[in-house]
C-alpha cells in the first residue's frame, strides 16, 4: 500500500491537518444541522428560508470535500464519520418538530457566526504552515460569511 508523501515539514502538517480535520466536522455539523431546520421550518417565510438553507448544505458539503481531499494530499486522513462528528461536532443540536422561520433565522444566524469565527481561527493557524490550505479555508469562509450575512439581513 502506498503513502501519500507531505510537501510539508511535520510540524506543519500536524497544525495543518488538525484544522483541516477540524474543518470537515464543523462543515459536516452545520450541513446536518441546516438540513434538519430544511426539512422541519415553517411559518410565513418558509419557502425562501427553505431554499436558503439548501444552499447552506451546498456550500458546506462542498467545501468538506476540498478541506477531506487536500488532507490527503498532505498526507492527512479526514475522518467524517458519523461518530466522529457526534464526538468532536459543536453545533448543537435542534429540537424535534417544526420550528418556526424566525427561530430558524435566529439559531441559523447564531449556528454561522460560531463556524465562521472557528474557521477565521483555522485561517490564522495556517497562514504560516501552509497558505495553501489558508487559502482553501479563505474559499469557506468568503460564502460561509455571505450566507451569515443573508441569514443576519432575516433578523
Amino acid at each position: 500500500m502506498s503513502a501519500i508523501r507531505s510537501p510539508l515539514s511535520d510540524d506543519a502538517r500536524t497544525i495543518t491537518g488538525e484544522a483541516l480535520e477540524a474543518m470537515v466536522v464543523d462543515l459536516i455539523d452545520l450541513s446536518l444541522f441546516a438540513k434538519q431546520l430544511h426539512w422541519n421550518v415553517t411559518g410565513r417565510t418558509f419557502r425562501s428560508i427553505h431554499r436558503q438553507l439548501d444552499q447552506v448544505v451546498d456550500v458546506a458539503r462542498r467545501h468538506t470535500d476540498l478541506a477531506a481531499e487536500r488532507a490527503v494530499a498532505i498526507g492527512v486522513n479526514p475522518d467524517g464519520q458519523v461518530a466522529t462528528v457526534a464526538h468532536r461536532g459543536q453545533i448543537h443540536g435542534v429540537e424535534s418538530g417544526y420550528v418556526q422561520d424566525e427561530k430558524v433565522v435566529r439559531l441559523m444566524t447564531d449556528v454561522l457566526a460560531e463556524v465562521v469565527a472557528r474557521m477565521r481561527g483555522r485561517m490564522d493557524a495556517t497562514a504560516e504552515p501552509d497558505p495553501v490550505t489558508q487559502d482553501l479555508i479563505i474559499g469557506a469562509l468568503k460564502e460561509l460569511e455571505m450566507q451569515h450575512w443573508m441569514f443576519q439581513a432575516m433578523i
